[in-house]
C-alpha cells in the first residue's frame, strides 16, 4: 500500500491533470500494489516490463536476427517471457540495449502505469530518453506518465463516473474480468474515500458512419497502416466502417463500427511508432 506521502504525491499529479484523485490513486494501487520503486544495482528504479514482440517490430533485420538468437525478440506477443524479478528484468533490458538502445527503451513499459516507451512522442516528450528520465525520476514521474496516458487516450471520464468496467476494458484489454480488475479498482476507491460528482470532460469523440474531418482522416491513415486499403479523405463512409469492423474483430474489442476510446487504445498498441494525435 502507498504511504501518506505517496498518496499526497499522487493527489497532486491527479489534480494537475484534472483526474479525480481517489480514482487515480486506486488505479495506481491496483496496478503496482503500492510498490513503485525497486533497488536495482544500488539505485531506486521503476518497475519495468520488456516486450519482445515490440522489439522484434522495431529492429532492422540484422539486429532483429541477433535479438531473436539471444532470446530477446519474437514476432508473437508473449513469445519472450518476462522474468519474475525486477532485477532480472533490468538485466534483460541492458542486454537489449546493447543491440539497439532506443528500440529497447521503446519496447519497455515503464512505471506503475506500465506505459510503453513507444508512446514518448504521443505523450509530448522530446525524446525516448526524456520519457525514460521521467519514469526513473520517482513516484511522481511515473504517475505523470500514467496520468498523461489516461487523459490523452480519452478514458479519464470512466474514472470520473466510477465506470470501473469501462476503464478496465480500455486500459487492460478485454480480458480484465479474469483478474477482477474492475472490482479491485472499485474496492480500492472505496478504501481511499473517493466520490463522483464531476461530469466527464475527457471522453474521446466517437467517430462513426457519417463523421467527417481530420480525426476521420487520422483513423483512415492508421487503418491503412494496418493493411486496410483506404483513401484518407476524412469521410467516414462504408469502406471505412468495413475496415474498422475488421480491425475490431482482429483486436478483440466490440465490433460496432464506431471508433471510440477502446478501439483507439487497441490501435495504439498495434502502431507503436505512429504519432497519434488526439
Amino acid at each position: 500500500m502507498f504511504s501518506p506521502a505517496d498518496l499526497a504525491e499522487l493527489e497532486a499529479v491527479a489534480r494537475r491533470h484534472d483526474i479525480e484523485p481517489a480514482a487515480f490513486a486506486a488505479v495506481c494501487e491496483v496496478e503496482c500494489g503500492g510498490a513503485a520503486l525497486y533497488r536495482i544495482a544500488g539505485k531506486a528504479e521503476p518497475p519495468i516490463r520488456f516486450e519482445g514482440h515490440y522489439f522484434y517490430r522495431l529492429l532492422a533485420r540484422q539486429n532483429r536476427n541477433r535479438a531473436v538468437a539471444a532470446g530477446l525478440a519474437h514476432p508473437r506477443a508473449g513469445g519472450v517471457a518476462n522474468p519474475r524479478s525486477q532485477t532480472a528484468r533490468w538485466k534483460r533490458l541492458a542486454r537489449a540495449c546493447s543491440i539497439d538502445r532506443p528500440a529497447a527503451l521503446e519496447s519497455t513499459s515503464w512505471g506503475i502505469g506500465q506505459v510503453m516507451g513507444a508512446h514518448w512522442r504521443w505523450l509530448g516528450h522530446a525524446s525516448i530518453d526524456a520519457f525514460v528520465g521521467e519514469a526513473r525520476s520517482g513516484l511522481a514521474g511515473q504517475a505523470r506518465l500514467m496520468a498523461l496516458y489516461i487523459v490523452k487516450a480519452g478514458i479519464a471520464g470512466h474514472l470520473e463516473r466510477g465506470d470501473w468496467a469501462g476503464f478496465a476494458r480500455a486500459y487492460n484489454g478485454p480480458g480484465y474480468a479474469a483478474n477482477r480488475y474492475d472490482r479491485k479498482l472499485a474496492d480500492a476507491h472505496v478504501r481511499l474515500g473517493g466520490r463522483y460528482e464531476a461530469p466527464s470532460r475527457h471522453e474521446r469523440p466517437v467517430l462513426r458512419a457519417g463523421s467527417q474531418g481530420g480525426a476521420v482522416e487520422d483513423l483512415q491513415r492508421w487503418l491503412r497502416a494496418l493493411g486496410h486499403p483506404l483513401i484518407a479523405d476524412g469521410d467516414f463512409g462504408p469502406a471505412t466502417e468495413r475496415a474498422l469492423r475488421s480491425f475490431q474483430a482482429e483486436a478483440g474489442v466490440a465490433v460496432d463500427g464506431a471508433f471510440g476510446a477502446e478501439s483507439f487504445l487497441a490501435m495504439a498498441r498495434r502502431l507503436p511508432r505512429e504519432t497519434l494525435r488526439s
